[in-house]
C-alpha cells in the first residue's frame, strides 16, 4: 500500500454530495483539507485548473483528481492508488 496522503477536497456550501464525502472520509480517518469554493473565488480558479472541470466534490492529491464523484467512485479511486484503508 502506498503511504496516504492528506487529500484536498473541493466542496460547495449545500451539496449534499460534498456533505457525504466528508462524513465518509471522516469516518474512515482520512485526512483532507475542505475547501468551499463559492465562497473562494481563487479556490474555484483553482478547482478547474487541477481537474479540468468545475463541479464537486472534487478531490486532489498530487497530480491525481477525481472530479464529481460518490463515495463509490470515491471507494475504487483510493483502491486503485493503494490509498484505501
Amino acid at each position: 500500500m502506498s503511504a496516504i496522503p492528506r487529500f484536498t477536497l473541493f466542496l460547495k456550501d449545500g451539496c449534499s454530495w460534498c456533505d457525504e464525502a466528508e462524513e465518509w472520509l471522516e469516518k474512515r480517518g482520512y485526512q483532507y483539507d475542505g475547501i468551499d469554493v463559492l465562497s473562494d473565488r481563487e479556490e474555484f480558479a483553482r478547482l478547474r485548473e487541477l481537474s479540468g472541470q468545475s463541479k464537486c466534490p472534487t478531490i486532489v492529491a498530487g497530480d491525481e483528481s477525481l472530479p464529481d464523484f460518490d463515495v463509490d467512485q470515491l471507494d475504487r479511486w483510493l483502491a486503485s492508488h493503494g490509498w484505501k484503508k
